[in-house]
């Protein structure tokens, strides 16, 4: 496993060590150990596996919960899309930054996501199929969005017409509006 610094220290790309030959490849997609020693430095429980498949043109986020923080380890199996980390701890020195990264089937990298961040994802190929391990439980009553577009955070999305959206994040608020949400 390669751990990737990226702009915001605590997020991290990780490339799994990929054996391959003319009948397919193995890799490893996950070691506790190697995980703590190399990304978060300190115990890390996953509590929920997710899955998602959607097609060219959807773009899911950025979502965040208040309450039940998650970290997030994501990864794509088939497909592409392009991933968002933004920064949204108040007293964090990268506050309201963001991170993006093309994961996909072919590249096989994950990113990690920690505690306090903000998460979404575009999808880039035809279709997409998406999986991520989750730090805390799914908790809607606690879960916000924060627009797509937000122009105080500034993604730099890979977009060439407007994204198509589900009516939460339709709905979804700028971060300055989310002031009194924010972890």
């Amino acid at each position: 496993m390669k751990v990737i610094d990226t702009k915001i220290p605590d997020v991290k790309i990780i490339e799994p060590t990929v054996f391959g030959d003319e009948r397919g490849f193995f890799m490893e997609t996950w070691n506790q150990k190697r995980f703590e020693d190399l990304v978060t430095g300190k115990p890390t429980e996953f509590v929920q596996d997710n899955h998602s498949k959607s097609k060219k043109g959807i773009l899911r986020g950025l979502h965040y919960q208040a309450e039940n923080t998650q970290g997030k380890l994501v990864r794509v199996v088939s497909g592409e899309v392009f991933d968002v980390a933004v920064d949204i701890r108040k007293e964090s020195k990268t506050y309201g930054q963001w991170v993006g990264e093309y994961l996909s089937a072919e590249n096989k990298r994950q990113l990690w996501v920690p505690e306090g961040f903000a998460h979404g994802f575009y999808v880039t190929s035809d279709e997409a199929e998406f999986v991520y391990k989750c730090t805390d439980y799914y908790n809607p009553s606690a879960e916000y969005s924060i627009i797509w577009n937000d122009q105080f955070i500034g993604i730099n999305w890979p977009i060439t017409r407007n994204p198509i959206l589900s009516e939460k994040d339709k709905c979804a608020m700028s971060l300055e509006h989310f002031q009194g949400n924010i972890i």
